[in-house]
């Protein structure tokens, strides 16, 4: 698993939090700031899987992309 995995999750449950707080006060600027911290997670999630699928395929392939 990739750090960019982890700190993506982190950022999701940040940004659901602070939507949370939002519609609580009634804060529509908290609440897209939640939003936008829950699409960057998402985002970094993403990237992590993808990073983790090369790393994967080129161990199968015999080869190590850190080498270089």
């Amino acid at each position: 698993m990739e750090k960019e995995q982890v700190t993506g999750q982190v950022d999701k449950l940040k940004g659901k939090a602070k939507q949370a707080v939002a519609d609580a006060t009634r804060n529509p600027n908290l609440h897209d700031e939640g939003v936008a911290d829950e699409v960057k997670g998402n985002v970094k999630q993403g990237y992590g899987k993808v990073k983790d699928r090369i790393k994967g395929a080129d161990r199968e392939a015999g080869t190590d992309i850190n080498d270089k």
